[in-house]
């Protein structure tokens, strides 16, 4: 194999500042598949985003060399005319983003972005680009790749907008993919297609991958080779078999020691008893309208159907289920931002001897006072912050909307807040565009904390985060729920998390919950076909267990494909059946 692209003692720097990327060296060959590991901030990105030169405005290339040897010859990337890099750009080099909000066109349908690739770099006809579109679509694992080629990226959840990204930078099958946290914001089965997608799509065509991660079990199960970065510099890199088998690196070490793993289970759990319900969710239905466009009829779709739920005071409750769904419609509607259909009503009790309050009946003055109670930590922290805002002003803005303390008053709760979710105060004078993803998730959870909630909404807030400020945040949620008896309605698709955070567990799948127990039951005896499929895709650093592909096919297939005793078609799912104490499960008697 020959050196596909070489960088050399690539230094990056900001001004006059120390370099934050400090004297890089690898190489990827054709047909290999390199993982970049290493925490937030560590300047795996920058990196990667030199080979298309696609850096910050204010970011100086210092020294080094990247060279590129493509089937068109080499090329020097950081000397190449603009002209020449523009065919390289999602052509010979693709690149998925991790935020897939900020890098989508929100004036565009998905499917139009997608094919202009085709349009671009292969003079693709539009029925053509078309049907290479809706087939790549159905291949990352869009249900309906037709409604989604339609639809707009603010119309699609997180992990929906992230398969789009990822079917943009495949569907023009480019000679190397640097993809860059790929699968953060996708459920593990996906994640399980895409990274066997990816492996497909290598052996087919001896595509090179440059894979950016903080997720040692996706590194297990995809690279040759691995580097990694710690504060812009290099500490340990070796073949996979070398680095995951036996780190040499006190860094590399620590990274392993931080990664969750679902629990090895003696005994099943016994049945959660409770009395004091601060939330509660019953018969929650929520159908959107959606419009088809032209003369065509609008398409009802039902986000969510039949959603019992109920949230002990002081406990963690977890729905964990792939994208789409309907895990962060059921936390809309919980909060009040969307009315659930006509039958369905969500309770909210503030205090033990308080009445139960319908989050969507109530007065002006009860609303006010359930928004300081009830506080969300969104998916996307990018959208979720202002870019117009300094970090201090995002931060104190609740408490001002509340009127709490002074204006010192609220500088050094945000000041506080910073330093307990592991950050500066220093960086309250910066924008949210100056931090890393995992950085701006951080400053998420530290915003939603100022108002001291006693319920948390939780919408995948360690999905953008890598494993030991993953582990940090959990540690700092757990502490907080105990210190303060915050209460947590916790969505992920990641049982590894769950498993450790969470006193029940819900898995939705198709808009319904499929399965409910606490997680040692789920883990111990998993009944339901979706349920065993997550647990079989979850990616574990150990090169001895690979994910089997198959049995996560069979469980993440559509609902009418499951074991007869499991199956159903469209709304016409059987009911959740206690087959033990704290153990129920859907499927026919």
């Amino acid at each position: 194999m020959t050196g596909l692209l070489e960088v050399e003692a690539l230094t990056i720097g900001f001004g006059t500042a120390p370099p934050v990327v400090s004297d890089v060296s690898f190489c990827v060959n054709a047909g290999e598949t390199l993982a970049l590991v290493g925490e937030s901030g560590s300047g795996k990105t920058l990196t990667c985003r030199s080979a298309l030169r696609i850096l910050p405005a204010a970011a100086q290339i210092r020294s080094g060399t990247l060279r590129f040897a493509g089937r068109e010859g080499a090329v020097d990337l950081l000397k190449a005319p603009e002209r020449q890099l523009r065919d390289i750009r999602g052509n010979r080099i693709a690149m998925i983003f991790q935020e897939p909000m900020r890098s989508l066109s929100p004036l565009h349908r998905l499917g139009n972005q997608v094919a202009e690739v085709l349009h671009l770099h292969r003079n693709m006809g539009r029925a053509e680009a078309k049907r290479r579109v809706l087939e790549q679509f159905e291949k990352v694992g869009f249900v309906e790749p037709e409604r989604a080629f339609r639809s707009y990226p603010f119309e699609m959840s997180g992990g929906m907008r992230q398969r789009a990204m990822i079917a943009m930078a495949m569907v023009a099958k480019p000679e190397l993919l640097i993809a860059d946290e790929p699968t953060t914001a996708l459920d593990v089965t996906t994640q399980a297609q895409v990274l066997g997608l990816i492996n497909t799509l290598q052996a087919e065509t001896g595509m090179a991958v440059i894979l950016v991660t903080h997720d040692l079990g996706v590194v297990a199960n995809m690279a040759q080779r691995v580097v990694v970065m710690n504060k812009g510099r290099v500490m340990e890199a070796g073949s996979a078999k070398d680095v995951l088998g036996a780190p040499a690196h006190g860094y590399t070490a620590k990274l392993f020691a931080a990664a969750p793993v679902i629990p090895e289970v003696a005994t099943p759990a016994p049945k959660l008893e409770y009395d004091d319900v601060i939330f509660d969710l019953r018969n929650v239905t929520k159908t959107y309208t959606l419009k088809a466009g032209g003369w065509r009829k609008p398409v009802q779709v039902t986000a969510c159907r039949d959603v019992d739920l109920q949230l002990p005071r002081g406990k963690t409750l977890a729905v964990v289920g792939e994208s789409g769904s309907g895990k962060t419609t059921c936390a809309r509607v919980a909060l009040g931002a969307e009315r659930p259909d006509p039958g369905g009503e969500v309770l909210f009790r503030a205090s033990p001897d308080a009445p139960p309050i319908p989050v969507h009946d109530m007065t002006p003055a009860q609303r006010t006072a359930f928004q300081r109670q009830a506080q969300m930590v969104f998916q996307d922290p990018y959208s979720s912050l202002s870019p117009r805002m300094r970090v201090l002003e995002a931060m104190v803005e609740p408490m001002e909307i509340h009127n709490i303390g002074t204006r010192n008053d609220r500088r050094e709760k945000a000041a506080e807040m910073l330093r307990m979710v592991g950050l500066n105060p220093d960086m309250l004078r910066r924008y949210p565009h100056a931090f890393s993803g995992g950085q701006r998730q951080r400053l998420s959870i530290a915003r939603a904390l100022t108002l001291d909630p006693q319920l948390l909404i939780c919408d995948e807030p360690t999905s953008a985060l890598d494993v030991s400020v993953q582990d940090q945040i959990l540690t700092l949620l757990e502490d907080i729920r105990d210190r303060a008896g915050l209460s947590y309605f916790f969505i992920s698709h990641d049982l590894a998390v769950v498993a450790r955070i969470a006193d029940e567990v819900a898995v939705m799948r198709a808009g319904v919950i499929v399965e409910q127990a606490p997680p040692d039951t789920l883990f111990y005896n998993p009944q339901h076909p979706y349920t065993k499929a997550l647990i079989a895709a979850q990616p574990e650093p150990d090169l001895a267990r690979p994910i089997d592909l198959d049995l996560v096919a069979r469980g993440a297939g559509a609902p009418t494909s499951w074991p007869e005793m499991f199956r159903f078609d469209g709304a016409a799912a059987p009911d959740l059946t206690e087959l033990e104490p704290g153990h129920r499960v859907r499927c026919h008697a």
